[in-house]
């Protein structure tokens, strides 16, 4: 049987071929960033360069020792960031593999009646359709593994050194992580065949015949089951975007499309048709036949449809939430800057920050000064030890100066040593609560026990998420200085004045705290957008190629189609613009499904991001969002009406007859 699934897959070559790209590329995706993983995981700091802090243990976890890098330099942001865009690329490939293997084996239908006909079992024919599978998928998934070990060391080399990663990495031994993408490969495969195996398998001889030109109207009930758990566990994630959920909305928006684009994708039988005929309504109206046509060839097939609109919705709905998500997430930052610093203008250091604090206190017209010491600790817990960056403040000027709101505690009681008011989003991850001991080690060796004082709001911009006393942070760190200074000034002082005195000191630049606010916002977006290409460039790009590919298969099966049309009289411009028409709103139903998700999780996490602040920015990435949405319709009717046109150019309406 192996043998014969070798000689279809070569007889169906223009067929497979598509499947062979998409998980070609996918591995290619996945072992890329697994290798580069395993490069992080393999790193290691210089020796005498990390401090040895005791973990303590619990809850199954044994005490033991591990070792911190002081400094921060290690490639700890780029694993998370390897490992967040190998969630995303693995969600993809398993969404579009298993859409252009169930789509290729749609398309044989009539050829598996053929078989049934002259004697084939069900059980050959879903062996069959296994095998080739198990072809393509191991020779994709090798080809996806050479590439990525080949490009593995042209990805360290860009990531060295860079905010990421601000150290040297080296290729890591490439067997374990090219081995679990070339698994998945095969895995993926596999599964998108079984299910569309055991779907061909299960249909009579005439039954599939009669099926092979028009899909069955019907919905099976397995699928309409794993449709409702996939969209009740959509659900589930969506209630638990509220308020308070801090720095967790980042995987929410990111996982819970997901589970709604395979939500939809598995109930595409009952969604497809509505909308579809929703959205064709005005396109009939204005093109009337070709338009009818596109219409029809759309509603009547929404298994077929749903396989080409699969990789359109996939990165819509995840390009879009992420977009809208950070977009919304730079505007609460916004805010909270606005609503949290009180001082009318911000001095930073352009240079040496040496006494910079007292002369900027000399100044005629200043009448106090909150400079922040900054100090970094480890902070461990009962199985990790993680680098914390913490504020030394004076309690007797920094409340004025920026609103540090007490949510239960005092702040008063910080000037005790050994006691440290944190952010509430700290509390709620870890669990501390008024009286509970942080465990730290200061980077001098010392270790100490800090006693929770006070809970205060959240406003990572401005404050840190731990703020201890100002002897305890130069105890500590004697020679940090800060690096920004909130300035009150007496009343009655011109600020443009100020500002300008201000700015005669050496290596002081003083600005007003709205520039000051505005350029931290500009940051933070700046931010978002490497993140966002970090993020989305190899899915976007995967998703890009899986567009082209399942477009480009459905359209070269369609050749007898286009020839029958010929020989009814439609002209080669009627059946392009049918072909149009049809991949246009192919891609506009896919992108109206992509659009739904896009909002309600947008407005659900801007509600949680947003909560307690007010006169907060709506700031929507329009030329994102559009662009990414007539990127797809422009590959969509590309892909569609290039193979077409090479169709009818090579072909005759004779060959109907053939």
């Amino acid at each position: 049987m192996f043998f014969l699934s070798r000689r279809t897959v070569s007889r169906h070559r223009s067929l497979y071929a598509g499947s062979f790209v998409a998980l070609a590329v996918g591995v290619f995706l996945l072992g890329l960033a697994a290798t580069a993983t395993a490069a992080t995981i393999a790193y290691d700091a210089p020796p005498g360069s990390t401090i040895a802090v005791h973990v303590p243990g619990g809850d199954g976890v044994d005490p033991h020792t591990v070792q911190v890098n002081p400094t921060g330099e290690d490639a700890s942001g780029l694993q998370v960031v390897l490992s967040m865009v190998g969630t995303i690329c693995g969600f993809i490939t398993i969404f579009v593999i298993a859409s252009t293997f169930a789509f290729a084996v749609a398309s044989r239908r009539r050829e598996i009646g053929l078989l049934r006909l002259v004697g084939a079992t069900p059980q050959q024919i879903r062996r069959m359709i296994l095998g080739e599978a198990l072809v393509v998928a191991l020779a994709a998934s090798v080809t996806g593994a050479v590439l990525a070990q080949l490009a593995t060391p042209l990805l360290l080399a860009k990531a060295s050194y860079s905010e990421l990663a601000p150290v040297k990495l080296e290729p890591a031994s490439p067997w374990v992580p090219l081995a679990i993408a070339m698994g998945i490969g095969l895995v993926v495969a596999m599964l998108g065949a079984r299910s569309a195996a055991r779907r061909a398998g299960k249909i009579g001889a005439v039954d599939a015949l009669r099926e092979a030109a028009l899909e069955p109207p019907r919905i099976g009930p397995v699928r309409v089951v794993f449709g409702g758990l996939f969209l009740a566990g959509s659900i589930v994630l969506l209630a638990l975007i509220q308020p308070g959920t801090g720095e967790g909305v980042i995987p929410l928006a990111m996982f819970t499309p997901m589970l709604l684009v395979i939500a939809l994708t598995l109930l595409a039988p009952l969604v497809v048709p509505a909308v579809g005929r929703l959205l064709a309504v005005p396109l009939v109206a204005w093109t009337n036949v070709s338009g009818r046509l596109a219409k029809s060839n759309v509603v009547a097939a929404p298994r077929r449809t749903a396989s080409l609109a699969a990789p359109i919705l996939a990165i819509s709905a995840i390009a879009g939430s992420m977009v809208l998500t950070l977009s919304f997430a730079a505007d609460a930052s916004v805010a909270t800057i606005r609503e949290t610093l009180l001082a009318p203008v911000v001095v930073t250091s352009t240079g040496d920050t040496e006494n910079l604090g007292e002369r900027v206190l000399g100044t005629s017209g200043v009448s106090a000064v909150d400079g922040a010491i900054p100090l970094t600790m480890i902070r461990t817990t009962s199985d990790a030890a993680d680098l914390e960056d913490a504020e030394g403040i004076d309690t007797s000027v920094a409340p004025r100066a920026r609103r540090l709101e007490a949510l239960s505690g005092d702040l008063g009681a910080l000037s005790g040593a050994n006691t440290v008011a944190i952010s509430k989003e700290l509390a709620g991850y870890e669990g501390y609560r008024l009286g509970s001991e942080i465990p730290v080690t200061f980077l001098d060796g010392h270790a100490a026990r800090l006693k929770v004082v006070a809970i205060i709001r959240t406003a990572v911009e401005v404050n840190a998420s731990m703020l201890v006393s100002q002897d305890l942070a130069r105890a500590h760190a004697p020679k940090a200085q800060p690096d920004r200074w909130f300035v009150l000034p007496e009343p009655g002082v011109d600020l443009s004045t100020l500002i300008d005195t201000l700015n005669t000191i050496p290596g002081a630049h003083a600005v007003p705290a709205a520039t000051w606010e505005a350029e931290q916002g500009q940051g933070v977006r700046d931010g978002n957008k490497l993140g966002l290409l970090l993020l989305l460039g190899p899915a976007a790009l995967y998703s890009a190629i899986a567009i082209v590919n399942t477009l480009l298969m459905g359209s070269l099966q369609r050749g007898r189609e286009f020839v029958t049309s010929r020989l009814l009289g439609a002209t080669p411009a009627q059946i392009r613009r049918m072909v149009l028409w049809e991949s246009t709103l192919v891609g506009a139903v896919a992108l109206t499904l992509g659009t739904v998700i896009t909002v309600t999780v947008g407005a659900l996490i801007r509600n949680a991001m947003t909560d307690g602040l007010t006169d907060v920015p709506v700031t929507v990435p329009w030329i994102t969002l559009l662009g990414i949405a007539a990127v797809c319709l422009v590959l969509t009717a590309g892909s569609a009406l290039a193979p077409t046109a090479f169709i009818l150019r090579h072909s005759h309406p004779s060959g109907a007859a053939e």
